[in-house]
């Protein structure tokens, strides 16, 4: 049954207001980021800055160490995005394929680590990195978020193997491939758009995460983006809101820019994998 015009208009003014609702922070944050203090304390606030500035950006890097946080954040990030796809791919492939009592338990694992707050395990887990001498460190935070983001890859990697059909891999067998063979050629290949979007969940996650870091880093020359931005908020809970824009939008940008780049990417790799099958 074709869509009636009227539903169709409607889906496209539902649509349209989602993505209003969507870019409306994100466009009040360059605005709030270009505008001089004078402005930021209007009583009648505008859209479009009148007299645009780039005085909040230089106070903001003059204020805080914001490159070396962010080089803290983007080592961190694609670390730890890099680790998590790389464990979770094989072990993807095995739940997906070995339906088993060990299989089933792990995917019961998966759904019931994402339950447990942060605050419930902070204490045991600064207890472990104490002792393996990783607070403070880039390192034992990366380690931290590969952990933590490990189920919800295995979550997604799971659905992406189970879409690949079976009897490609029959069929490598029957040419005499291996099971390691068979992965690498057959299976990898159309797993690729799966990775590059689990891999990318996971670089937003750790990119974006505030707690652990918080807890875990205690120099600001280790500390990360969402912990340097904290600190443009006072004592008293007053933000500097011209610096704190101009900083969470240089923020923001690593994460648009990525997505775009690995956007193309994931819907190249789907429709290669749809010519495979």
């Amino acid at each position: 049954m074709r869509t009636s015009k009227s539903a169709r208009a409607a889906q496209y003014v539902a649509l349209l207001a989602y993505l209003v609702f969507l870019a409306f922070p994100f466009l009040w944050l360059i605005s709030t980021a270009f505008k001089p203090a004078k402005e930021l304390g209007s009583l009648d606030p505008t859209w479009i800055p009148e007299n645009p500035t780039l005085q909040n950006f230089r106070q903001a890097f003059d204020e805080q160490p914001l490159f070396q946080a962010g080089l803290n954040s983007l080592i961190v990030a694609l670390s730890a995005a890099l680790v998590a796809v790389v464990i979770a791919t094989p072990m993807a492939y095995v739940m997906a394929r070995h339906r088993n009592r060990l299989a089933k338990a792990a995917t019961g694992w998966v759904v019931v680590s994402q339950a447990f707050p942060f605050v419930l395990i902070i204490i045991p887990l600064f207890l472990i990195l104490k002792n393996l001498h990783l607070i403070n460190a880039l390192p034992g935070l990366i380690l931290v978020y590969v952990v933590w983001s490990l189920p919800f890859a295995l979550w997604m990697l799971v659905g992406y193997v189970r879409a690949v059909p079976a009897e490609l891999e029959e069929a490598a067998a029957v040419d005499g491939a291996g099971k390691l063979r068979t992965f690498l050629s057959v299976v990898a290949p159309l797993l690729a758009p799966g990775v590059v979007a689990t891999a990318m969940f996971a670089f937003i996650t750790a990119w974006n995460e505030f707690f652990f870091a918080l807890v875990l880093l205690k120099t600001p020359e280790k500390q990360t983006l969402p912990v340097i931005l904290n600190r443009f908020i006072g004592t008293e809970g007053v933000a500097d809101l011209g610096p704190l824009a101009a900083a969470a939008f240089l923020a923001t940008i690593p994460s648009l820019v990525i997505f775009a780049i690995i956007q193309k990417r994931i819907t190249g790799g789907m429709l290669a994998g749809a010519v495979k099958s």
